[in-house]
């Protein structure tokens, strides 16, 4: 039976959305988990996944156009099996409609604006973004995605072509000098929220990726840009030389200097949470905010049953058991979180680094390093949150840091408030913005 696949919603309040790019082709071939297309809200900006394997066949290939969310888009199935696309009623060629669908036509490589029709040509949030960080015109940019679609690494072989003296806007972060430098290349990253000012990074956990987030997005108000990355090793990132935690901090700071991110908000979880920390002391960045989710570094005791279990598992039944270990309650774990995280592992490489990482940061169930005395340090406006049913941290290890770090206990939550309380953990962000300014 065929598949369908519908315009999904990625945050509460969404009742349309913009598809802005398909990552395959009507009629061809797709597999389950495959990058398929991306939408794109007033809040966020998301890659969508195949939900089954088979030929696509696309029935509403417009983009840039709000889209009622539900609507059918397309279907994967067998050959025999998808539905054609629906005959639609053809505008008259010398009406404005028609020319606009002549040059949807006649333009593969370029996109036409919903509101004003102008072509611009096809690029990722993140290509438009750099490219418009860098003055670069995307018109004279070779793009190498499907359909000659603009990447981000087409524009930054553009950037390095460039003299060092190319502008970028006015209003575009800007990185130390010292940092310019750094080769393109850097950790997977998704700018989730579009916006003025200095955006909140966000850092994941152990064996988490940035769609983690996705979840405390939905929940959360204005918070201006958010930019989500993905450790080393996780999601799409590749794996540094080194697995230790100033090797992974070192992959960030590379990371934001090719996004041009010199002044920041940070919220971490657990390992991304001593990442963050450690971040925020080395004096790469301006760090105006610290938000810690049960994070690493704390005191020496980690679950290390969960680690070990988590790593070895190769199936959704030997897996759920394990994932469980993160929430309080089990209605509070993501449907399809074991699947997801299955995809991920098929090729074995994300296991493999994940496992290095884990052998050298968590050795034996320890964690060997400690962010304590980091604290003493800091000058900025900082809040630690725990679950005080962790499962994976003990939260008492967030007692006795300085008086000046805010700490907020919540009864009846696990390893993941972002996911158990993210009302709560939004609010707690946006007050933590609003005393950074």
């Amino acid at each position: 039976m065929a598949t369908e696949i519908i315009l999904p919603r990625v945050d509460m309040d969404m009742a349309t959305g913009k598809v802005i790019a398909w990552h395959a082709e009507d009629g061809a071939r797709v597999e389950k988990g495959q990058l398929l297309f991306d939408i794109e809200t007033d809040k966020a900006a998301m890659e969508i996944e195949a939900p089954a394997s088979g030929v696509l066949r696309i029935v509403d290939a417009r983009i840039g156009v709000d889209v009622p969310v539900g609507n059918t888009i397309g279907w994967i199935g067998a050959a025999d099996e998808v539905p054609s696309a629906p005959a639609k009623p053809v505008p008259a060629a010398n009406s404005d409609a028609g020319l606009r669908a002549a040059a949807l036509q006649m333009l593969p490589a370029e996109r036409v604006t919903a509101e004003d029709g102008v072509k611009t040509p096809r690029a990722t949030p993140c290509a438009r973004r750099l490219a418009k960080q860098h003055g670069i015109d995307l018109a004279t940019v070779i793009g190498t995605g499907p359909r000659r679609r603009v990447q981000s690494d087409d524009v930054r072989k553009v950037i390095e072509q460039t003299p060092a003296t190319t502008p970028t806007t006015a209003a575009a972060p800007t990185a130390p000098a010292t940092q310019r430098a750094v080769a393109p290349g850097g950790l997977h990253r998704v700018w989730l929220r579009q916006g003025n000012g200095a955006p909140s990074v966000l850092i994941h956990g152990f064996g988490a990726e940035l769609s983690s987030w996705r979840p405390l997005l939905t929940a959360s108000g204005d918070v201006g840009p958010v930019l989500a990355i993905d450790l080393p090793g996780h999601g799409k990132s590749p794996m540094t030389e080194g697995a230790d935690l100033p090797a992974l901090v070192g992959a960030v700071e590379e990371t934001l200097a090719e996004e041009n991110v010199a002044s920041l908000h940070l919220l971490g979880h657990s390992l991304g949470g001593a990442v963050a920390t450690l971040l925020a002391t080395r004096g790469a960045v301006e760090v105006r905010s610290l938000l810690l989710l049960d994070p690493a570094g704390l005191g020496p005791e980690i679950n290390g049953a969960f680690i070990a279990g988590f790593l070895r598992a190769e199936s959704e039944a030997s897996l759920v058991p394990w994932l469980r270990e993160l929430v309080s309650k089990e209605a509070n774990l993501p449907q399809g979180l074991a699947a997801a995280t299955l995809r991920q592992r098929r090729d074995g490489r994300l296991v493999a680094a994940q496992a290095r990482i884990a052998a050298t940061v968590l050795p034996d169930g320890t964690q060997a390093f400690s962010t304590r005395a980091l604290f003493e340090t800091l000058s900025i406006p900082a809040k630690i949150v725990f679950g005080t049913d962790d499962r994976i941290i003990p939260a008492r290890h967030a007692l006795g840091l300085p008086g000046t770090v805010a700490l907020h206990l919540f009864p009846g939550t696990g390893h993941t408030p972002q996911l158990e309380r993210r009302s709560e953990v939004a609010r707690l962000w946006v007050e933590l913005l609003r005393a950074a300014g």
